[in-house]
């Protein structure tokens, strides 16, 4: 059994953090049952005015320009980030296994942001992406569909990105 599975076993850090962030989102939709989810009526509905989404933005720009200075900025000290299976629990963790990696990746593909739905309750909010991502990295071509839930709490005034999973899977070009 890995180190991850025991902990979420026995109910640690990451097990208590998952059920906030699920009823965070559970609060999220009751507020907004009425929410347009259409892809169009969706990435319209994304604009400035919309300071989660924003901040979801802001953090893939950061990451694209290797700017990761600000990408931290815009985490949470205790966020919890889920990909490709993996578990990182904090920003400072974050910053020293894949932050690097993430946004070299970042800074070689260009992503086009298919669908996104959104919603907020108080301080609390969430941003789901659909994106395209396409280009070369370290010599070999990527072509993936990427689906990536953020969860944003307001910190001090401003939003700030506390849960992020991402997944995604290789488009098969015909």
């Amino acid at each position: 059994m890995t180190k991850d599975r025991e902990v979420l076993l026995r109910g640690g850090r990451a097990t208590k953090a998952a059920l906030a962030i699920m009823a965070a989102m559970a609060q999220i939709a009751a507020a907004n049952p009425s929410s347009d989810h259409s892809p169009t009526a969706q990435v319209n509905a994304v604009s400035a005015a919309n300071a989660p989404a924003t901040a979801v933005d802001a953090f893939h720009a950061a990451l694209s320009k290797g700017d990761t200075r600000t990408a931290l900025d815009l985490l949470a000290e205790d966020v919890l980030i889920f990909e490709s299976g993996g578990v990182e629990r904090n920003r400072a963790e974050y910053a020293s296994h894949h932050l690097a990696a993430d946004a070299a990746f970042s800074a070689a593909v260009r992503r086009t942001l298919v669908s996104r739905s959104h919603g907020d309750a108080g301080d609390a909010a969430w941003v789901t992406s659909v994106e395209t991502v396409a280009g070369t990295y370290r010599g070999r071509a990527i072509n993936l569909r990427s689906v990536e839930t953020m969860i944003l709490r307001r910190v001090a005034g401003k939003w700030r990105i506390g849960h992020i999973h991402w997944s995604s899977k290789d488009l098969v070009t015909k």
